[in-house]
């Protein structure tokens, strides 16, 4: 049973305009990094660049998971059952995902 059929909408769509502004965000930076390399710009420079970006991919995840639990994990626990089970199951691995990434 594929569980995200379950529900109509998912957790981000109230935020969705913010999400694609900050990956739009993300995106100019690392283009902005390939043209820092492309210029042969100094490494630490580059590498505070990477972290910049390695932080707001961060922040997108932890919001897309809270969501994620708010209102799709909460839902499907609401219906029970291997719904409810699987959700809880699916979003434990992408925290395990995220935790070793």
């Amino acid at each position: 049973m594929d569980v995200s059929a379950t529900h109509a909408h998912h957790g981000y769509i109230s935020d969705k305009d913010k999400y694609l502004a900050r990956l739009k965000r993300i995106e100019g930076q690392a283009r902005g990094i390939h043209r820092m390399v492309d210029e042969e710009q100094y490494c630490i420079d580059i590498l505070t660049q990477i972290s910049a970006i390695t932080s707001a991919l961060q922040n997108v995840a932890l919001g897309l998971l809270d969501d994620h639990l708010s209102h799709c994990v909460a839902d499907a626990v609401q219906l029970g059952g291997e719904a409810g089970d699987a959700k809880i199951k699916e979003a434990s691995d992408a925290i395990a995902r995220l935790v070793c990434s």
